[in-house]
């Protein structure tokens, strides 16, 4: 088996620097405009320029997304921002649209293209087509299961990669090409800027039963007919590898900090551990690293297409989340030393605390912490954005995230 990239969610510069240091081996962004998350914090040209810049220190790579679907009235717009990109340096652009690939291929032939999971590649005719104009790397669509995947593998050129997502939200829709937040709100999916309508309560009326609801799969938080559950693909990691999947991707450009955090940090020590000691390790292992995925905030998770079919559907409910961001360290320090953080949520003298590090998780109980602007020492704080100092009993370096007892969130 070859060890496949870990590509993680950069919706603004904070979430890259934050999956950067818990181990991604590329991350993948938008720019302000012609990517399918509009309302993510996404990067100007000069921010990109710096991200890009950012990832290639850290020994990774920078795919940029232009995976909408474009009109003709917006192609000459797409194809700068395309040659803006390829000025920044990044690796790739994620592309969605044939005739945009086409246009690329022609007027910006120098920047490497991949396929999005939008373009719906289900089949390896396909994969040879886009390998033909030129691609390097096709994203399958969402619906193709693992032996698929294996077949697939076997029939198309050796040079040629597959990447598929292994985590985090999934949509109702074919490859996520909906028109429901177009057809409810005027905000298309496929321009970048979805309502994620299929979030939304829902339930059904019958046409001579006027009035009267009838919910489906209703909990004590509403009825989700169209929320798909989230994707997690953590336990199948050996066979995906063991398929030739050269990428596995991690959905959540729209996500936090903390989030992006979590879950890079739990697939990089995953994978790492099945390629340094092997499948069994990697089984003994595999309970904590499900429930180190439960400690950011999620919907409850199946396997997707992977075995075939999706487990039985029932609509994901409301959000859950078994720890809480705390700080984040703005400087490194030696163990046993007062440690410097920024402030996110509050905690108590006395509460086990982790200190999440790119090597693990590590538990200790607060002490009383500094209030730097003031000197103050205190019991508990909870002010968002003031630095404090906090002595660890480990070493602690800029980046690493403090994480603790769930106190503010609400599903």
């Amino acid at each position: 088996m070859r060890k496949p990239e870990l590509l993680c969610p950069a919706g603004g510069m904070t979430q890259l620097k934050t999956a950067l240091h818990f181990g991604a081996d590329a991350v993948y962004g938008g720019m302000k405009q012609y990517g399918l998350r509009a309302f993510a914090g996404n990067f100007s040209k000069e921010e990109l320029a710096q991200a890009v810049a950012c990832a290639h220190a850290s020994g990774a790579r920078f795919y940029v997304t232009l995976n909408i679907f474009p009109f003709d009235d917006q192609m000459a717009g797409f194809v700068q921002s395309a040659r803006d990109a390829l000025e920044c340096g990044v690796d790739a652009a994620i592309v969605s649209d044939l005739g945009a690939i086409c246009t690329l291929r022609s007027e910006v032939p120098e920047l490497p293209l991949h396929v999005s999971t939008q373009a719906s590649c289900c089949n390896s005719a396909a994969v040879k087509h886009y390998a033909a104009l030129g691609c390097r790397r096709v994203i399958l669509a969402r619906e193709v299961s693992l032996e698929r995947m294996r077949e697939m593998r076997k029939q198309i050129p050796e040079d040629m990669e597959l990447e598929t997502f292994v985590h985090g939200a999934a949509c109702m829709a074919w490859s996520g090409r909906c028109l429901l937040s177009s057809a409810l709100t005027g905000r298309s999916g496929n321009q970048g800027e979805c309502a994620q309508s299929c979030r939304w309560q829902y339930a059904v009326m019958e046409q001579k039963r006027p009035g009267e609801y009838l919910p489906v799969a209703e909990d004590l938080n509403g009825t989700y007919i169209f929320s798909a559950k989230d994707l997690n693909l953590m336990a199948y990691l050996p066979q995906l590898c063991e398929a030739g999947i050269s990428s596995l991707k991690i959905e959540g450009r729209m996500k936090t900090e903390y989030y992006t955090a979590t879950v890079t940090l739990a697939y990089r020590r995953a994978l790492d551990l099945l390629f340094s000691q092997g499948e069994t390790a990697f089984r003994e292992k595999l309970p904590d690293f499900l429930q180190e995925l439960k400690c950011a905030s999620h919907r409850d998770s199946d396997t997707g297409f992977l075995l075939g079919a999706p487990e039985v559907p029932g609509g994901a409910e409301g959000f859950h989340q078994d720890r809480e961001y705390i700080a984040r360290a703005c400087a490194d320090s030696a163990a046993g030393e007062r440690a410097s953080f920024i402030m996110k949520n509050r905690f108590m003298c006395g509460d086990t605390l982790e200190l999440m590090h790119r090597e693990g998780v590590s538990s200790f109980t607060a002490g009383r912490l500094l209030r730097k602007k003031t000197g103050e020492v205190l019991d508990t704080f909870g002010i968002a954005g003031e630095e404090i100092g906090l002595e660890v009993p480990f070493a602690v370096h800029e980046g690493d995230l403090l994480r603790g007892q769930v106190r503010n969130h609400r599903t």
